[in-house]
């Protein structure tokens, strides 16, 4: 066996019981919230790691993953959309108005939706195109300056104005700060999305996610937990 093919499998081997192990804790946490792991979907978050690493995600069975950039997850899977009928693909990072063409044509969800005029531009091209990808309202619960998302007394007016504009909002998504203990921002995730009658809420990444699957989260976003640390960017 040559050096490539061996490193190949040992790559492999290793992302694989890494998700052995998050969905075995992804188990274990809706057992003691007497909820059903089937209503938990892993997002494996899979921006910044090199291709092999995504390739092996790919082999050991993982489907669903999250990308923050539109131009670096257009490199990553491009031509693996082409190949994997059953790929799912989430937009986790802010989304620009001028990358929304390019965001409906390649993913399936679209997680952050944050501001009147993303959401207008969304609507016009969801019309244009006949694409209509999932939405998620990001919530920005520890209403962070340097964050993106809608501050919690601003979700319901804003939930209501992307309901107006016929777009398919679904759930709500927050990143807690990082200072803060995470499960009262999931928390108030939950009851916002309730009161606005919205069943899925992304939340919940590599160091808290058997916390926001307790909570009720549908969609946690691992990254780290999957694939080990990211690549550094130069």
């Amino acid at each position: 066996m040559g050096r490539t093919a061996e490193t190949e499998l040992m790559i492999e081997a290793e992302i694989r019981q890494n998700l052995d192990v998050v969905r075995g804790r992804l188990r274990d946490a809706a057992t003691r919230a007497d909820r059903s792991p089937a209503n938990i979907t892993l997002v494996a978050i899979s921006k910044s790691q090199p291709d092999e690493r995504i390739t092996a995600a790919f082999a050991a069975g993982q489907r669903v993953f999250g990308e923050s950039r539109v131009q670096e997850a257009q490199t990553h899977w491009q031509a693996r959309r082409d190949e994997a009928g059953d790929l799912e693909l989430h937009l986790v990072g802010p989304l620009q108005t001028n990358k929304v063409k390019d965001a409906v044509g390649l993913f399936d969800v679209i997680q952050t939706l944050d501001r009147p005029k993303l959401a207008e531009h969304l609507a016009r091209e969801f019309d244009r195109t006949g694409l209509i990808r999932r939405c998620f309202v990001q919530i920005n619960t520890g209403e962070e300056p340097q964050k993106a998302g809608v501050t919690p007394d601003a979700a319901d007016g804003f939930v209501e104005m992307c309901r107006g504009l016929e777009l398919p909002v679904e759930g709500l998504m927050c990143i807690p700060p990082a200072d803060q203990p995470a499960p009262p921002h999931f928390a108030l995730l939950g009851a916002i999305a309730a009161r606005n009658g919205l069943s899925r809420l992304s939340m919940g990444m590599s160091a808290d996610y058997e916390a926001a699957a307790e909570l009720g989260a549908t969609h946690v976003r691992v990254g780290t937990g999957v694939f080990g640390a990211r690549a550094a960017r130069h």
